[in-house]
């Protein structure tokens, strides 16, 4: 299955991706564990255009990476605009990147729940942990 991202939001999502990956490992408040890191290093490669996913594992994957990515970039967001200006570049900078990545996260999760019905019509029952790996959708 064929997900589009626009430039903007590829570019908002690897912006985010670096952030949550240069945090310090273990130190600090904000430094995310290491399966959130594991999650967004996994979306990285992804992060060159539109993402493909072949199985609801792959979806799933994706839609947790991006989660991570929004949680970080709300938080980046919620920082320039108390450290500079509502209306400061910095704060509209975040801000843009934020929604753009908002956005993808929205369409992924619809994706997913029309990924998971069409499996349930096809097989009259929710995805086992062994068909969310190996049922494959066409593009």
């Amino acid at each position: 299955m064929i997900f589009s991202c626009n430039f903007e939001e590829v570019q908002a999502l690897r912006e985010g991706a670096r952030g949550v990956l240069e945090e310090p490992a273990g130190e600090g408040a904000v430094a995310a564990p290491p399966a959130t890191r594991a999650v967004v290093e996994s979306l990285v490669p992804q992060l060159t255009g539109d993402l493909a996913f072949l199985t609801l594992a792959d979806q799933d994957a994706a839609e947790r990476g991006v989660r991570v990515v929004v949680e970080h970039l709300r938080m980046v967001m919620d920082v320039q605009i108390v450290a500079t200006h509502p209306a400061g570049e910095p704060a509209v900078a975040a801000y843009f990147d934020y929604a753009h990545a908002l956005s993808v996260l929205h369409r992924l999760e619809a994706v997913g729940r029309e990924m998971r019905a069409l499996f349930e019509v096809l097989h009259g029952s929710p995805a086992d942990p062994v068909d969310r790996h190996t049922f494959v959708f066409p593009d």
